[in-house]
């Protein structure tokens, strides 16, 4: 089995998808208004937005996204006039993550783990 893809929820797919391309996905299915996909630069998994009538309650969706180039990426993301929640720390568990919301209130962390990932000294045999 392989993860095709993560969906969250948006009430405005155009807002979501504007800020999803300045994260760097690339978009590929535009079905406005209840639907976008999105290719990711590395890999092979793919990220969509549908549209609801209201969010979820709670803290919501969690999405993290790898990149090598973290801090560079952050600045970057800066720049365009997104702002996080996070800048880049160093955690515990042996990841380096920022950390900011999208237009619904979604979480996101950009992060890096490298072979922490996977394999963390606490890994499970």
């Amino acid at each position: 089995m392989n993860l095709n893809q993560v969906t969250v929820p948006s009430l405005n797919i155009e807002r979501s998808i504007s800020f999803y391309e300045k994260l760097g996905l690339r978009l590929i299915v535009k079905a406005l208004p209840h639907y976008a996909r999105f290719e990711c630069k590395e890999g092979d998994a793919t990220f969509s937005i549908h549209q609801v009538e209201k969010l979820p309650n709670g803290d919501g969706v969690y999405v993290y996204f790898e990149t090598a180039q973290l801090d560079e990426e952050v600045t970057r993301l800066i720049e365009q006039g997104l702002q996080f929640e996070l800048l880049p720390t160093d955690q515990s568990w042996l990841w380096r993550e920022a950390r900011l919301k999208d237009p619904d209130g979604n979480q996101i962390i950009l992060y890096f783990a490298g072979d922490n990932r996977k394999n963390p000294p606490w890994r499970i045999n």
